[in-house]
């Protein structure tokens, strides 16, 4: 403390050197920060590697435990049933839809989807593909697919005949998914 004029004033001493915190968190963002991290461990060999092993089995355990789950072999194996015997139907035409679980659109459209398929159940198969799954891989690639949810229609000899833009909105998706249909959905008369 020093006397300045007539108040007392607490002055840093400026040979004394900063006492380094007893605990430290590193938060990731603090790497951008330009001065030195007064955390920095600097001890002795035997210690860093001890650190760096520490860093390891963390990033390790890290990585084990937010690999996303694989689909079920069960699942997998249903959906490709299901598309196998959607094309051997003899239906006019297959609705192959490209979703991902964790997608919040495609799962806001299951109902929507849900709701087609038995509206036009006479004349058209909707079959559901998890683009997680890697046994879905050919066709992602077959219909070029790089984008969830994708609806892509199928003659009845598998082959595309078009497929939905990619998704902005719910709506914009609906729209899309209508548009397919009404490309291929029979023509009735009324005579």
């Amino acid at each position: 403390m020093v006397l300045v004029g007539n108040k007392m004033a607490l002055i840093p001493n400026p040979n004394a050197k900063p006492k380094k915190p007893v605990f430290c968190l590193k938060w990731p963002w603090n790497d951008a920060n330009p001065n030195p991290n007064p955390c920095k461990f600097d001890g002795p060999w035997p210690l860093k590697s001890l650190q760096t092993l520490g860093i390891i089995a963390l990033n390790f355990a890290n990585s084990v435990s937010s690999r996303k789950k694989k689909s079920s072999p069960a699942s997998s194996e249903a959906e490709q049933r299901a598309f196998a015997s959607a094309l051997a139907s003899g239906k006019e035409a297959t609705l192959l839809e490209f979703y991902s679980p964790k997608c919040r659109l495609c799962n806001s459209l299951l109902k929507f989807v849900s709701e087609v398929e038995t509206r036009n159940s006479q004349w058209l198969n909707i079959v559901m593909a998890d683009a997680e799954n890697p046994n879905w891989l050919p066709e992602l690639l077959n219909y070029d697919v790089s984008y969830v949810p994708c609806f892509v229609l199928l003659d009845n000899h598998g082959k595309a005949l078009a497929k939905t833009g990619v998704p902005n909105s719910r709506l914009h998706v609906i729209a899309g998914l209508s548009h397919l249909l009404k490309m291929k959905r029979p023509q009735q008369n009324n005579g």
